[in-house]
């Protein structure tokens, strides 16, 4: 039961968590700000686990563990909630656009006004207009998200402590398994959840749909975020029910002292599966920091947590912005790309992983069998991983941007210029995105710049007339960007195939990383330890990660739109080459770092072993055995994390017990 009710909390959290990452374009476009607040938002996640981490695994682990969990199932909901509450107070959406919402609309202005337009919110601000803008609005789903941070604590030290306290030892890393496995099918949920709200107009019930003039591909749309929060949380709200009904502990295994035999002769160990009498808390306060000071004495537990916290960095950055990559580097709407990354990536992720702990269990993998197997599993996908950097798209000819307003060439750089011979006599403003599409097949920022002086139609069917800039067919031009890379579509399919296979090979060595985490550790320190590392890799990557990675795209964008009370908006355009080499290198780049410091960690690993072997001989008559070395072997397996879980090894001296 306990089993059933931790895979549907890791589930109900991992959708909630990747829903919240395919939405991060819908968020930039909504309050119009760049991908590094974006990056600000998402880690406020890891800041709420960062406030209370470390205490609830130390004092979680003696108080009733399931209560605690429900306790921060409610608190994630809650947070869910609070992330979607901007949208029923904020103001309708609106976006820049030059199109009649209807035939009888009175608006029938040229797209080429020939004197100044009289000024307007964009260029003067109304009274109140900060109070009311966007910017504050953000500040909901950072503090929603804080929330969720702090509710999801609890999830997973407590309950994987819990299983592997009583489960047989030959069942643990199956049903941990199991557990990671939910946890990844998720994110399946919530990426399909986002591609179906992507594609809902954000105010749907509150507008006509028939006004609408953009699709879900412009880059001005932006879909029911807010509709996707209400579910999720709805969700997170049942997955709490089940620990109120469970017990403080289980009834222990028979076979359970078999666990471990190297520590056997532990006085610890007695004691492991025994109800602790109430502890005082000034006396588990006092106890922490000699604990924790314990816990981080090893050298090879510190080289686990550099690896990882470096591994996670590229993780994370790359996990939180790969949706919008598809979407910019490719051309792929914000639906498509989530629902390819759900339907897709993901599986794979997961099949990786549970097949990673089907291979541990199956060939009772050594310490030393184990690292190999996850460094090599690492290693191959890095050097697949290196072919995308091969799998690029040009830039799309938009006139004054990327391509001259005679169609030939390049103006990346600072030859870039939207004013032209052609649009001299209209007065544009240049901060407006509201593209069109001419006969010649190059894409104008608006139809002001297209040198356009007359329309007819409406919505979506709208034409553009007497473009003075567009050189071929009768000067006319639509509504929309041109899609004119036909070179993405070849190279898109085999795009996704590589990311699946290389999801896959660095996926497999995920669980056996993750089991070396909680057998190379006391027992009575398992939460700690994996509160810990939690604690150390959200601060250190999860925080910083989606931050530094979002400002370095931000420094790729050709073209940012204009709030509604002036200032910078979201980005419009990006220069896709630069886009691909700055994403793609840092993520590759932090990985071939760590694998400087796992060849290291597998070093000292080797050294320990053999150090353990030539105690165990000296002392064979002290009840040491070679089941016992072979023991040691097996539960100290360390490796070098790969892109899924912690693969590296952490051990504790106060297991060297007396061999």
């Amino acid at each position: 039961m306990f089993l059933v009710a931790l895979s549907f909390a890791y589930f109900s959290k991992a959708l909630s968590g990747s829903y919240m990452k395919s939405t991060i374009t819908q968020l930039e476009r909504r309050f119009d700000i760049p991908s590094y607040l974006i990056g600000v938002i998402d880690g406020s996640f890891e800041i709420g686990n960062l406030l209370v981490i470390a205490f609830v695994s130390y004092f979680g682990a003696k108080l009733h563990r399931p209560k605690i969990i429900a306790i921060g199932c409610l608190l994630m909901s809650l947070g869910t909630f609070i992330i979607a509450l901007p949208h029923f107070i904020i103001g309708r959406y609106k976006f820049e656009t030059s199109i009649r919402s209807s035939l009888n609309s009175s608006s029938d202005l040229s797209p080429c006004p020939l004197r100044a337009p009289t000024p307007s919110s964009s260029a003067l601000p109304n009274p109140g207009c900060e109070h009311e803008s966007r910017l504050s609005m953000w500040i909901y789903v950072f503090l929603g998200n804080i929330l969720r941070g702090i509710g999801e604590t609890p999830v997973q030290p407590l309950g994987i402590s819990y299983i592997d306290d009583h489960a047989l030892e030959e069942n643990a890393a199956f049903y941990i398994g199991c557990v990671q496995t939910i946890s990844v099918i998720g994110p399946v949920f919530g990426y399909l959840l986002g591609s179906v709200c992507a594609k809902i107009y954000v105010d749907i019930g509150f507008v006509n749909m028939e006004t609408i003039s953009i699709t879900p591909g412009d880059a001005r749309w932006v879909g029911a975020w807010w509709l996707g929060y209400l579910v999720a949380g709805l969700i997170t709200l049942l997955s709490a029910l089940p620990f109120w009904f469970l017990p403080k502990s289980l009834p222990m295994p028979e076979q359970r002292p078999e666990r471990g035999s190297f520590i056997r002769d532990s006085p610890l160990l007695g004691q492991k599966y025994q109800n602790e009498p109430p502890a005082n808390f000034l006396e588990m306060a006092k106890d922490f920091l000699p604990t924790l000071r314990s816990l981080l004495g090893n050298p090879v537990y510190f080289l686990y947590l550099c690896v990882t916290i470096i591994q996670f960095n590229s993780l994370i950055g790359m996990v939180t912005y790969k949706p919008k990559y598809i979407e910019q580097h490719y051309g792929q709407s914000a639906s498509k790309a989530n629902f390819l990354m759900g339907i897709i990536n993901i599986p794979a992720v997961a099949l990786g992983m549970f097949s990673g702990g089907v291979i541990m269990k199956k060939f009772k993998l050594s310490i030393m069998g184990a690292a190999k197997f996850a460094l090599g599993t690492s290693l191959l996908g890095y050097f697949l991983s290196l072919f995308f950097f091969a799998m690029g798209c040009e830039n799309a000819r938009v006139a004054g941007i990327t391509s001259p307003y005679n169609g030939s060439g390049s103006v990346l750089g600072a030859e870039r210029t939207l004013l032209a011979s052609c649009n001299s006599g209209c007065l544009c403003p240049e901060s407006h995105w509201d593209p069109v599409c001419g006969e010649d097949g190059l894409t104008y920022v608006s139809p002001c710049l297209a040198g356009c002086r007359a329309s007819h139609g409406s919505g979506m069917d709208t034409v553009f007339e007497q473009c003075s800039c567009v050189s071929a067919g009768n000067q006319t031009a639509r509504a929309g960007q041109c899609d004119g890379r036909e070179s993405c579509h070849h190279v898109f399919p085999y795009f996704l195939a590589l990311s699946v296979i290389t999801s896959f090979i660095i996926s497999l060595g995920g669980t056996p990383g993750y089991m070396l985490l909680i057998r190379c550790i006391k027992p009575q320190l398992k939460s700690l330890a994996l509160g810990f590392h939690t604690l150390t890799t959200r601060t250190l990557a999860g925080i910083p990660a989606p931050i530094y990675f979002g400002a370095i795209i931000d420094t790729t964008c050709l073209q940012w739109g204009q709030k509604k009370c002036g200032g910078r908006g979201a980005c419009r355009i990006y220069n896709t080459t630069a886009y691909r080499i700055a994403y793609l290198g840092l993520t590759l780049g932090l990985r071939t770092v760590s694998f400087f410091l796992c060849v290291l960690g597998l070093l000292v690993l080797k050294r320990h072993v053999q150090r353990q072997e030539r105690s165990t001989l000296s002392n064979g008559g002290v009840g040491a055995s070679a089941g016992e070395l072979q023991a040691l072997r097996k539960d100290e397996n360390h490796s070098c994390e790969s892109e899924t879980s912690p693969q590296s090894t952490e051990y504790d001296p106060e297991r060297e017990t007396r061999l």
